[in-house]
């Protein structure tokens, strides 16, 4: 493992200014390490030797001075790092985001790729994200207040105090310089190891908390089923295997830092021994002995330190890691070229292709289409023909494998804003219905949010909830119904006005009554728009211009009817 990703200053200002402020901070500590060893070899050789008080009063109010300087210089490099730390976190979780919004839920719907780490992780991406930008992030305390600062005077300190005893005494000086590169070999084979481990414990982590976030939001679902004990008990399983491993993790920690403190216990007597025989022998002054002895521990400190500091940093180091990964996986919109379509212009794919990682056959499978200004295709085929991820190629949510569209050339932001997008199961956010209806324009009015579920035919149901617009509907709207959600979607898209509108299933999973007042407002909501209606009703075929048909990813398009197909027996 590198103790610095290089990509982490790039992408936090935070971390290129603490970077510079330890440097700082670890030459000044370095110093005052120093003159504390000087000090107090001079104090203690002059007692020796019977000076008074007097002569050694200055060297002693030095000392003090020194002392509290190491004090003051160890609490503002703390405090400093967990500054810069509580920031790195807030701009990594601002950049994740932000990047995971622009690559969009293609991406987080894509099968992972076969590595040995997706091979292991069977969690969600939302819930690796969650685990990322939270418990992960957080783990970054310890490596800013406790592993870089020490890294830094593990570089500085140990030539520091070799070059100080080479001018004293060059032969101690050759003693310490030949052990020093012990202490980090044996940190180099300990973090090999050590880093495996991390990374499965990591894993482990991931997967307990992508489940955990699943079952949570099933558990509706999962007691109707009676499925409640079977989950809990995977989780208790995924939970056990996270414990092992964190203890597997803390075991080689532990007998690590035995190996580095037996090291640098067994250096500093070597050079202890050598001294002593030698100031026996009259070979050395008492100062320089009293100066060596007091330097030497100094040279290995810092090293224990970093080998202590390395495994209490690792969890946060795995997880800003992670979070790099993502941030380097191009966007959309680094894709696209900058330009501009007109309004009017027709929805074009040519020659599409999309292929998901891990599957055998295309999603979608040379795909041509053009949809006219103000026209309405609607596209039927059973679940899995590829239905979903045609509106996902229109939305931009997956880039095609091959072939191109006629909206490639335009932004992302700027194609978005021409479509309204009415999903199957559409996502209700917690907070208030009208909070969940102005998604649609978030500059809208009040009266323009009234409009709007006046059209889909939600203001009944809205002014009959105790608190009328103002009400809060729950994550994912579960205080409503099928109906009122769908309505309250329809809503959404009435308000955004755009002149593209996208359906998938508008009807899905409905009571004949609600499925008849929904096909209303959705003819309605159709008026003067361009439509691509995705659905396996073959009813739906009568609102149409032209109908299409998918399956295995193949699109066949027949051209001007409005009369129901028939539904193959």
């Amino acid at each position: 493992m590198k103790p610095l990703d290089p990509r982490l200053p790039a992408h936090t200002r935070a971390a290129r200014v603490f970077l510079t402020g330890t440097v700082l901070f670890g030459l000044v500590t370095t110093g005052l390490v120093l003159a504390q060893a000087v000090l107090l070899a001079r104090i203690l050789a002059g007692a020796f030797h019977g000076q008074g008080v007097a002569p050694l009063a200055s060297a002693f109010v030095l000392l003090l001075i020194v002392v509290a300087g190491r004090a003051l210089a160890a609490y503002g490099a703390e405090a400093m790092a967990l500054r810069a730390a509580s920031a790195v976190k807030s701009q990594l979780r601002r950049a994740l985001v932000e990047h995971v919004l622009r690559l969009g839920p293609g991406w987080m719907d894509a099968s992972p790729e076969h590595d040995e780490r997706a091979a292991e992780a069977t969690a969600s991406k939302p819930g690796e994200l969650a685990t990322l930008a939270t418990r992960g992030l957080d783990a970054l305390d310890a490596y800013f207040a406790r592993y870089l600062p020490q890294l830094v005077l593990a570089c500085l300190t140990p030539l520091a105090v070799l070059a100080v005893v080479g001018g004293a005494d060059p032969l101690s000086a050759g003693v310490i310089a030949a052990t020093l590169p012990l202490i980090p070999i044996f940190m180099i084979l300990v973090g090999l190891h050590t880093r495996a481990r991390t990374e499965r414990q990591w894993t482990l982590l991931q997967r307990l908390g992508g489940h955990f976030l699943d079952v949570v939001e099933g558990l509706p679902t999962l007691k109707v089923f009676g499925r409640a004990k079977a989950q809990a008990e995977v989780i208790r399983e995924v939970t056990g295997a996270h414990r092992r491993a964190t203890m597997r993790t803390l075991r080689v920690a532990f007998l690590s830092a035995l190996v580095l403190e037996l090291l640098s216990t067994l250096a500093v007597a070597l050079v202890a021994v050598e001294i002593g025989l030698r100031l026996l022998g009259g070979g050395v002054p008492y100062e320089t002995a009293l100066l060596v002895l007091l330097l030497a521990p100094e040279a290995y400190l810092p090293l224990r330190n970093v080998g202590a500091q390395f495994h209490a940093s690792m969890e946060g180091v795995t997880a800003a890691g992670r979070v790099l990964d993502v941030l380097d996986i191009a966007a959309p919109e680094e894709r696209t070229a900058t330009g501009h379509a007109p309004e009017d212009a027709p929805l074009r794919l040519e020659g599409v292709t999309v292929r998901y990682p891990g599957r055998d056959r295309p999603a979608l499978a040379d795909v041509s289409l053009e949809v006219g200004a103000g026209e309405r295709l609607v596209v039927i085929g059973p679940s899995g023909g590829g239905k979903s991820t045609l509106l996902a190629v229109i939305l931009r949510f997956v880039q095609p494998t091959e072939g191109c569209t006629g909206f490639d050339d335009v932004p992302v932001a700027e194609w978005r804003k021409r479509l309204s997008w009415v999903p199957q199961d559409p996502y209700l956010f917690t907070g208030s219905v009208a909070d969940n209806i102005r998604l649609g324009d978030p500059g809208a009015d009040d009266r323009a949010v009234r409009r709007a579920a006046e059209l889909a035919g939600a203001d009944a149901f809205i002014r009959r909830s105790p608190g009328g617009y103002g009400t809060p509907i729950g994550e994912r709207g579960l205080r409503l119904s099928s109906g009122e959600r769908q309505r309250i979607a329809l809503a959404r898209a009435f308000l955004r006005d755009a002149p593209v509108l996208l359906l998938d299933e508008p009807t899905a999973h409905l009571d004949g009554e609600n499925a008849r007042e929904i096909r209303a407002t959705v003819e309605r909501l159709m008026a003067g728009r361009t439509v691509v209606l995705v659905t396996h009703d073959h009813t739906w075929t009568g609102v149409a211009d032209r109908v299409a048909e998918i399956d295995n990813g193949r699109l066949v398009v027949h051209e001007g009817t409005r009369e129901p197909l028939a539904v193959a027996s």
